[in-house]
């Protein structure tokens, strides 16, 4: 029997080329080949070889990028019973692939195309997420990581791979390298992959953010994601056509209190854009009664104000322009708005 010869009694046609190439022992037994002649192809020199524990690459030679994840998610999906493949069959084509095992880390954000991460390839480890009740060990290039529940995967080349927030919180926790992490997260933010406050929430579910090399990336990112969207929002006034705003200001009382920034002024309408940059920290809920306690107060005095996140400047900036369009106009139908003055910040 050779490492080309047809395995019975299910042929593999109705398997991918990876996944003819990288098989369970299990998965190899359904097909009729049994033990005594898998370790025969096994031996050192054959034409097959263990790529980890249980798993087996039909093939001499190193295994390619592919094939190193196909193996890492066939080591760390449950099989679904005794001898019977993960793989879905001929006659089961619609089961889910690899249903509880999800690629993350590292690994997951070369696949979700990061520039600052390693070539698959050059990866010593690739991190799987699998439920934290499930009993399996860290083997060989895999690195197992627990979770209470797995994140719902994106598909990415064809395999379950964790959003870019959960696989970045799994790659800096096990970085050291200050300037690793900050790459990592800026080019999260700058390359569009997700926003700050989303990474934010993750690195603080996984209580990263008691390392001060981390909390330092964390500011740069805050930093660098304000700058993204008030250049949106820069964008969205010049698309739209929207009159100009004074930018950037604060506005008090004459002789008064100070009444808050803003990120954009319309004085003649009294319309106020506010960029809701928080980040979910532990402070969130007092932040976000200041927010509240800002806005009810320059609204008691007549003046609207917008609150737009970075992800909705994203993802419709059209529809964005909309609703500040709707409150500029608006303004002719309310009462005058107080007087207050407006000084740059």
């Amino acid at each position: 029997m050779t490492h080309n010869t047809p395995l019975s009694p299910r042929p593999l046609r109705h398997l991918s080329e990876v996944h003819r190439r990288v098989l369970t022992a299990g998965q190899l037994r359904s097909h009729g080949v049994s033990t005594a002649e898998l370790n025969e192809q096994c031996r050192t020199g054959g034409p097959w070889q263990q790529l980890l524990p249980g798993v087996v690459l039909l093939h001499p030679g190193p295994a390619t990028s592919e094939e190193r994840l196909h193996g890492a998610l066939l080591y760390a999906a449950r099989e679904w019973a005794p001898g019977v493949p993960a793989q879905p069959t001929a006659d089961e084509p619609h089961r889910p692939v690899h249903a509880d095992a999800v690629i993350t880390g590292l690994a997951a954000l070369t696949l979700h195309g990061f520039s600052s991460t390693p070539p698959l390839l050059s990866l010593d480890r690739i991190d799987v997420l699998i439920p934290r009740l499930r009993r399996l060990r860290s083997s060989g290039y895999v690195r197992v990581l627990r979770t209470p529940s797995l994140p719902t995967p994106r598909t990415v080349t064809g395999l379950p791979v964790a959003p870019v927030p959960r696989a970045l919180a799994d790659a800096v926790a096990e970085l050291t390298d200050a300037g690793a992490v900050r790459r990592l997260l800026t080019e999260a933010v700058r390359a569009g992959h997700c926003e700050p406050a989303e990474v934010v929430r993750e690195l603080t579910q996984a209580k990263l953010l008691n390392r001060p090399h981390v909390v330092d990336a964390v500011d740069a990112l805050l930093a660098e994601g304000r700058a993204i969207a008030e250049n949106r929002l820069y964008r969205m006034v010049a698309e739209y056509g929207l009159p100009d705003p004074v930018w950037n200001v604060d506005l008090r009382l004459p002789g008064g209190p100070h009444l808050g920034g803003v990120d954009a002024y319309w004085p003649e309408q009294a319309v106020a854009v506010e960029l809701d940059t928080r980040a979910p920290r532990q402070d969130d809920d007092a932040l976000w009664s200041e927010y509240a306690r800002k806005r009810e107060h320059l609204e008691r005095l007549g003046i609207t104000v917008v609150y737009i996140t970075p992800r909705k400047l994203r993802a419709s900036l059209e529809q964005q322009a909309a609703v500040v369009r709707t409150a500029l106009m608006a303004s002719g139908d309310r009462d005058p708005a107080a007087y207050v003055v407006v000084l740059p910040r």
